[in-house]
């Protein structure tokens, strides 16, 4: 570039005006990029103080940072230092923040207002992954947004600090393909809607958290692991949309896009707010290792700082938090729960990904790009975050009808499950315990996944030219049971 700039073959003003276009096309670029963060949690016993964290993050060009609370010695730490962050209101305080107006007002002025604008907190999750809280505190969520915010207009920070409420893929009823997305019947009225008209009245943002690890983790035998790491693959075509998908993160979160898109939402923003990969795990959680941390991480970096939207919204400007700073040592579960960080507890990184544009360039893709391993397609998951919740899969997979399909194409696929397949199809049947309810979604569902299951969920057996997918949450038909092997 420089070369072309100080080329002495072109005219001055033809340099002039080219140079002009390129340093537009530079900024342009770089206007385009997403954002990244790191959650910094500390459900740990041996993390260093706010003041080295501080320290930490600046020294390793991390601009932004989520909390899971609002402590006020990392608030002070973080004071001057031009990180932004964002902060959380527990769940445990939604009722009340929901009921009583004035304890919303006090929590600003306690936790927002004594350190702003020296502290640049620019979100508020109020919450997070509510809906699969086991305290079930989901209709206080909305009411609690609202108080929030009307403490914000009282301060006069509306316009500077957003109001959200992060949420777990669990939250949709159907994920694959991406097209489909959509929410859980029982969650639009009550909370979702109200929900994401206060984000489009208040300018704010959906918050999700999208764990690709827990989908490939409960099903690598039909998930390639290049898929979801971000490698080089062939990619997977939805069939609803036509677009190809070469990673499960967008995948997922372009199922979220669709979900609020079939209500009417298209307008809205999207923060990821939890997303990332383990480096250790138990001996069931597959795919939990370093190299897969460092390949996932790194890769999903290098996607967002370099302006990668998703094939659904190809210009979102999406900002991402990683999962997270450090090794918790003190959280609950699995293995792969205490080893999520990017950084050891000395400060020492547990592996090397870039975090910033110009490393980012420096650094190649991590692993074997180009392999070219044979990909199937993805399946609806995803599992809740780190609020201490389990994942909303037991590994299990099952297959059911795509009715994106249509009907001849269903009806095609089930007469040959039923025919040739060898489904075993008695069960619905009309004297079958499946029978009802008598649709041709509900009888392909079940024929599918006896197909499938009996075919040991190979690769592929689940596709019927289009019209079936996998799914992670046990089909729900009347009072039909699908079984999960032969």
């Amino acid at each position: 570039m420089l070369r072309f700039c100080n080329s002495q073959n072109q005219s001055m003003e033809r340099l002039t005006i080219s140079c002009f276009i390129l340093l537009l096309f530079i900024f342009a670029f770089a206007a385009d990029a997403g954002s990244i963060g790191v959650n910094f949690g500390r459900v740990a016993n041996n993390l260093p103080s706010a003041v080295s964290v501080v320290q930490l993050l600046k020294s390793q060009g991390l601009e932004r940072v989520k909390l899971y609370d609002t402590d006020p010695s990392v608030l002070k730490s973080l004071a001057g230092s031009g990180i932004k962050v964002v902060v959380d209101l527990p769940n445990e305080q939604l009722y009340v923040a929901a009921k009583r107006p004035s304890f919303a007002y006090t929590w600003v002025r306690k936790n927002i207002v004594a350190y702003y604008p020296a502290t640049q907190i620019h979100a508020i999750a109020v919450g997070n992954e509510v809906f699969v809280d086991p305290n079930n505190t989901t209709e206080y969520l909305v009411p609690a947004m609202r108080n929030v915010q009307a403490a914000l207009v009282k301060y006069n920070l509306a316009s500077s600090i957003k109001v959200s409420s992060p949420i777990a893929l669990s939250a949709l009823q159907n994920s694959y393909p991406s097209s489909a997305g959509s929410f859980k019947p029982e969650l639009i009225e009550p909370v979702i809607k109200p929900m994401l008209g206060f984000l489009r009245q208040t300018g704010s943002f959906l918050m999700v958290n999208a764990y690709p690890f827990f989908a490939y983790s409960a099903n690598a035998d039909v998930i390639s692991l290049d898929y979801a790491l971000f490698r080089d693959n062939p990619g997977v075509v939805d069939a609803g949309n036509g677009l190809r998908y070469y990673s499960l993160f967008d995948a997922q979160i372009d199922a979220v896009f669709a979900a609020m898109s079939t209500l009417k939402y298209d307008d809205l923003q999207m923060m990821v707010t939890e997303t990332g990969w383990p480096s250790k795990g138990d001996q069931n959680e597959a795919g939990a290792s370093e190299e897969n941390a460092a390949a996932y991480n790194g890769n999903l970096v290098r996607k967002i700082l370099n302006g990668g939207g998703t094939p659904l919204r190809p210009k979102a400007d999406i900002e991402v938090y990683l999962f997270a700073l450090f090794n918790e040592n003190k959280k609950p579960g699995p293995t792969s729960e205490r080893n999520y960080g990017l950084f050891y507890p000395n400060e020492e990184k547990v592996y090397n990904i870039p975090f910033t544009v110009e490393e980012a360039k420096q650094q190649g893709p991590q692993g074997p790009v180009g392999l070219g391993k044979s990909q199937v397609a993805p399946v609806n998951g995803g599992g809740g975050g780190h609020g201490g919740v389990s994942t909303s899969s037991s590994g299990q997979t099952w297959c059911v009808a795509n009715t994106k399909a249509g009907e001849k194409s269903l009806q095609a696929a089930l007469d040959y499950a039923c025919g040739e397949g060898g489904a075993d199809c008695g069960q619905i049947q009309p004297d079958g315990p499946c029978y009802d309810p008598n649709t041709l979604e509900a009888h392909a569902s079940y024929a599918f996944n006896s197909y499938y299951q009996k075919k040991s969920r190979g690769m592929g057996t689940c596709d019927f030219q289009g019209a079936g997918f996998v799914v992670t949450q046990p089909p729900r038909f009347g009072k039909c049971e699908f079984p999960t092997g032969y």
